[in-house]
């Protein structure tokens, strides 16, 4: 059970509308409001210095989306969508974001996207410690184009060079990102993701088999059916990681 407050951030364009939600969370137990943002880069710099639980994110911004706001940032906070318009509920739930709310806000549907919200967080009785690597259970959101995810990392199967960029295998998905693999490489934690070959970075725990390869080098089997060759240079190291 969570014993400390679920901490919140209203992002909206609209002063009257960032009022009223803080009006409708003042009469919701166990919730602190860390702070407002009105525009896409108030609300990145606010998610990345405050860390907060939840975001209230309106889609609708003068300098950009609410999808904007989560596609600049490392790593995704749990995302209430709120809007005036109903044409985006398809995208945000495709995004598998926590819910999507129509202004003006219903107290009933809100209480209920902070008790889901409740339920998704650790239970602690303080704020977690300062960020390091991400985790197999951090969250990070992905964007290709108009379709977008919200993908915790343990779904991530592989990330493979392709030009300047990085395709991201998950589920039965790809999205092509607009990161070098050494930058993502940076972000991740090590003891999760192996560096496979030059172009190819493997989750572990996607591992479904070993086999020996030609030069003293393996091939893995993903379980999502994919084969990755691992670099001859880097079998010392699986073996070390794997205990083979």
């Amino acid at each position: 059970m969570n014993l400390r407050p679920l901490s919140v951030l209203i992002v909206d364009d609209t002063r009257l509308a960032r009022q009223e939600l803080r009006t409708l969370l003042a009469q919701s137990p166990q919730v602190e409001v860390l702070g407002e943002a009105e525009d896409v880069p108030q609300a990145q710099e606010a998610i990345a210095r405050l860390r907060p639980d939840l975001v209230l994110l309106d889609i609708q911004m003068p300098s950009g989306s609410g999808f904007d706001v989560i596609a600049g940032l490392d790593s995704a906070p749990l995302v209430v969508f709120t809007t005036a318009y109903d044409q985006y509920a398809v995208q945000a739930f495709e995004a598998n974001a926590l819910d999507y709310l129509v202004k003006p806000v219903e107290p009933g549907r809100l209480a209920a996207a902070l008790q889901r919200a409740r339920q998704r967080l650790p239970s602690e009785t303080a704020p977690s410690e300062p960020r390091g690597p991400l985790g197999a259970d951090d969250q990070v959101f992905l964007r290709d184009g108009e379709r977008c995810w919200f993908v915790a990392l343990r779904e991530v199967h592989r990330i493979v060079v392709d030009g300047n960029y990085a395709r991201v295998w998950f589920r039965n998905e790809c999205a092509l990102l607009a990161r070098s693999l050494s930058a993502l490489e940076a972000r991740l934690d090590p003891s999760l993701f192996f560096r496979a070959n030059r172009n190819t970075l493997v989750n572990l725990r996607s591992v479904k088999s070993v086999e020996l390869a030609v030069g003293d080098g393996y091939e893995l089997e993903l379980k999502d059916g994919s084969r990755v060759e691992v670099s001859r240079r880097q079998s010392r190291e699986l073996r070390e990681r794997l205990s083979l």
